[in-house]
């Protein structure tokens, strides 16, 4: 059967199973399993079986539940209103006062999380209300949150990076590495725009917090140093090579339980909870990622990515034509699915045409992770975009509008990164060789 019609129904079989809302990873298993029993003579019990196990079982998974449950931790004590208590003094000066600290506070929380969930809904439900009492328009709140909270999947420790990984066996500490730039550089383009609306709209002009006295900076301060220690002893311990990622995850939740238990707020119940949301939530990714393994291998025995790469290969496209019309396909597919799902269904053909291309594969994983930072604010099924929905019982259609700056600034993102390879490759270099 021509690798044309193969593609066509195993699409047709995964949107069917999607549209019946089926589980993601598990209409990932099924459609593996119809591909393999449809177009190929191999047993397909056994390949899922092997191929399942093979990869639940990676060694490198193993830091992906800790940093979860690092993050549940974060969420549901008291560290969390450290960290609006110790920024507020020091960015409510700036012009755009405290809509800094939604961008500073989840770029913060990003390096402790991992998870763009967690990451927005912690520092949204402690900043949003302050910013309304306080009179702040409700569409610059809205949108510079959806924003924000997106830096959880590109800053480390980022599951999704630990993801992307896995799949494509490369190393995740360098991968964390890679992100770290542009990480911030997406923050700073975040900073920049609330400056603006600061300085050039009457709005801004007209909400001006006034500066606060040293005494209360030095206060902030002190409440932000607990959480500054955490984040320096996990991501440092990574990057000086102290730790493994692994490592410094069991670090992390060593960290995070023992300042949590010095100011008192982890109980016997808040313990439980925590564990019960890193259950579902690694729960969920790991099904993501036994979906994808099997369809890979259901599609590797089928030959349709070989038969798409000599496709891609017989168009002769350049490797920054290539990046630019994965791109597109992705800001596409955004419309319709999360950051990790569209990583996880479209990596199986992708990374066959980046190998063949000579794309760099970290540089990629920092790319295709920012490209799905932008599914997250995506309309009509941007995650992002229904947390802050329900956070401020605006309908959809007035937060997308309100993000919609926050997703100009990505696309900007993303273009630099293209142009500048090096804003994601420099450091990981650099301590390659340091090493």
């Amino acid at each position: 059967m021509e690798p044309t019609t193969i593609a066509l129904l195993i699409a047709a079989i995964l949107i069917l199973c999607l549209g019946m809302g089926v589980w993601i990873g598990a209409a990932l298993l099924i459609a593996g399993m119809f591909a393999m029993e449809l177009f190929t003579s191999r047993p397909a019990g056994p390949a899922m079986a092997t191929t399942v196990w093979t990869h639940i079982s990676l060694w490198g998974l193993a830091s992906l539940p800790l940093f979860v449950w690092m993050g549940e931790i974060l969420c549901r004590t008291r560290l969390s209103q450290n960290l609006f208590n110790g920024l507020s003094p020091l960015l409510r000066g700036m012009p755009g006062g405290l809509l800094h600290v939604n961008v500073v506070g989840c770029t913060a929380f990003s390096a402790i999380s991992g998870s763009s969930a967690a990451t927005l809904l912690t520092v949204g439900k402690i900043t949003m209300p302050e910013l309304k009492r306080r009179g702040y328009p409700d569409g610059m709140v809205a949108g510079t949150m959806a924003g924000a909270g997106t830096l959880g999947l590109l800053i480390p420790p980022s599951i999704t990076m630990i993801i992307y990984g896995i799949m494509v066996e490369e190393s995740i500490a360098q991968l964390f590495v890679a992100g770290v730039v542009p990480g911030l550089m997406l923050a700073l383009l975040f900073i920049g725009y609330n400056i603006g609306w600061g300085i050039l709209t009457q709005q801004g002009r007209a909400i001006r917090e006034p500066r606060a006295p040293l005494s209360e900076k030095l206060r902030g301060l002190t409440e932000l140093f607990p959480i500054s220690a955490l984040i320096i002893g996990v991501i440092g311990s990574i990057y000086t090579g102290i730790a493994a990622p692994t490592e410094a995850a069991v670090l992390g939740v060593a960290g995070a339980m023992a300042l949590a238990a010095f100011q008192r707020s982890l109980s016997i119940q808040v313990l439980a909870e925590t564990l019960m949301g890193t259950v579902k939530t690694t729960s969920m990714i790991i099904l993501l990622l036994a979906g994808s393994a099997f369809l890979t291998l259901a599609m590797g025995f089928t030959g349709l990515p070989r038969a798409l790469a000599e496709w891609i290969g017989a168009m002769e496209l350049s490797a920054t034509t290539l990046v630019l019309a994965l791109m597109v396909m992705y800001m596409i597919l955004g419309c319709f699915l999360d950051g990790i799902s569209m990583i996880v269904l479209t990596l199986a053909v992708v990374e066959p045409l980046i190998r063949s291309a000579g794309i760099d594969l970290i540089w990629f994983g920092v790319f295709v992770v920012l490209v799905g930072e932008m599914a997250l604010i995506t309309p009509p099924i941007g995650f992002n975009l229904f947390l802050v929905q329900g956070m401020t019982g605006r309908n959809i259609g007035f937060i997308a509008r309100a993000a919609a700056p926050m997703f100009g600034l990505m696309f900007v993102a993303v273009i630099l990164l293209i142009v500048f390879p090096e804003l994601a490759l420099w450091l990981p270099e650099a301590m390659s060789r340091q090493g």
